[in-house]
């Protein structure tokens, strides 16, 4: 069997995300991952069907390095149920990538990244990612682009309409050889990818697209996470996250 490693990033500023209507379990910097989902906060949510797979070895999250002694007290019962790493993030995605790729043990095969902001992930889903991460070695989630794209200017006029033929709108997570990923970020330089497929592109390996779900939405903006306390109740469940996690439907008790 296959060995996995899965890197969570959360480390991100969540510039865009405006917490109103939201809240944190707990006080705590406002920010996507942190949360609270209808009773667990987003990132347990992303990360937990990661945590119930046997082929998944290791489980490595990035938290900025001003939350991460707030994180580890806040969270320390998901923490330890899940067997999470913790590691500082960067000035930038890439950045915080990569210093938890450096923490990847020699001996797994792929590597898997995840938005930590995108919790309606479901075991069928990763299952079929990391089945066909085996067969073509770097591989994406992604849906077709239906709506009609526009380019317009910075005062916001129309300049044209973009042929959607062939686009696809990426998701993750992204799943990568772990040797390809390595190489990826050794010829790196100064590039700054939007994700970690770009950077794969990059040094001319090639990435296939595997067609996703519409509900694998990433929370953004506060309308996101709206959607997806609309959306998280018709997500299957998968078996055995009660039993492996018993702070998993409620708040945690006795914690920062």
């Amino acid at each position: 069997m296959a060995t996995f490693a899965v890197i969570l990033a959360a480390a991100g500023k969540s510039s865009r995300f405006q917490s109103k209507g939201a809240k944190i379990l707990g006080s705590g910097p406002q920010k996507k991952p942190f949360m609270d989902l209808k009773g667990r906060a987003v990132w347990v949510r992303s990360a937990e069907i990661f945590s119930n797979r046997e082929d998944v070895k290791q489980l490595i999250i990035s938290v900025s390095p001003d939350d991460i002694e707030w994180f580890k007290q806040k969270f320390r019962p998901n923490l330890a149920f899940m067997d999470i790493e913790i590691v500082p993030g960067g000035e930038e995605r890439a950045d915080s990538v990569q210093n938890a790729l450096a923490r990847v043990k020699a001996d797994i095969d792929y590597v898997a990244i995840h938005d930590a902001a995108r919790p309606l992930i479901t075991d069928k889903w990763v299952g079929e990612l990391f089945a066909a991460a085996e067969k073509h070695h770097a591989v994406i989630p992604a849906v077709r682009v239906s709506s009609t794209l526009k380019r317009a200017g910075k005062d916001r006029q129309i300049q044209e309409t973009v042929d959607r033929t062939d686009l696809w709108a990426a998701q993750t997570p992204q799943v990568f050889q772990r040797q390809i990923l390595l190489d990826a970020y050794a010829k790196r330089g100064d590039f700054q990818p939007t994700d970690e497929a770009q950077l794969v592109e990059h040094i001319g390996q090639a990435v296939t697209i595997v067609e996703g779900s519409p509900l694998n939405q990433k929370i953004t903006t506060a309308a996101d996470f709206k959607m997806a306390e609309a959306l998280v109740n018709a997500l299957p469940k998968p078996k055995g996250i009660q039993a492996l996690h018993p702070f998993a439907d409620e708040e945690p008790r006795g914690i920062l």
